[in-house]
């Protein structure tokens, strides 16, 4: 009888040890999911990005609520990069270039900061998504600041799944005597099943000469 106990205690400590490991490993393998699925999202929102700086001038796109206008072409429109990162289009001057620090960058002072930071760090994100067009309005077109959510000007359609749509910025960076040598940051960050799961990527990219 004690050797019938002892080996059902045995067996029982097995099963829950095997269950343990199966629950870590069912874990470990939802995070990497959720991991590249942000990933591809935010490579979505690099795709998207390059659309929309290949944009023409003139009226939106079929199923993108919002247009860039007179914003196209962008070599021609230099000047609707501002340091407000206005409809996602951002700009720092050389003096504020000079000046970036990520120690002492925070939201109240981002002058020591680049847009595509933490919002904590003085990032320019602009988080509020009450503030951003959507799908169902263009309210806040012409005056939202801050990233881009995937297909605003663009009409790429949604990604399915995702805790809330990648989402761009477009840093026009001078270099040079400027001119042809200027080319553009892009800054995107997607989202995975979580909200909590994200991942920031970026990309440089020439328009080439209209």
């Amino acid at each position: 009888m004690l050797f019938v106990l002892v080996f059902t205690l045995a067996l029982t400590g097995i099963a829950i040890v095997s269950a343990r490991l199966a629950l870590q490993g069912e874990a470990v393998a939802r995070n990497q999911l959720d991991l590249q699925v942000a990933r591809q999202a935010a490579e979505a929102a690099l795709r998207d990005a390059e659309i929309d700086l290949l944009l023409p001038t003139g009226n939106p796109r079929t199923g993108a609520p919002c247009g860039r206008g007179d914003e196209r072409p962008t070599q021609a429109q230099i000047s609707k990069f501002e340091t407000g990162c206005i409809r996602g289009q951002c700009v720092r001057s050389e003096n504020q270039r000079l000046a970036v620090n990520y120690r002492t960058a925070s939201a109240t002072n981002q002058a020591v900061a680049e847009p595509w930071w933490p919002t904590e760090k003085g990032g320019s994100w602009g988080d509020d998504p009450d503030d951003k067009p959507s799908r169902g309005s263009n309210a806040s077109c012409a005056t939202f600041t801050g990233s881009v959510p995937l297909g605003t000007f663009t009409g790429t359609p949604a990604i399915r799944g995702v805790a809330l749509q990648p989402e761009y910025l477009i840093e026009y960076v001078r270099r040079g005597g400027g001119g042809d040598n200027d080319f553009f940051r892009i800054t995107a960050r997607g989202f995975g099943y979580r909200a909590g799961t994200e991942v920031v990527m970026q990309s440089y990219f020439k328009v080439p000469p209209s």
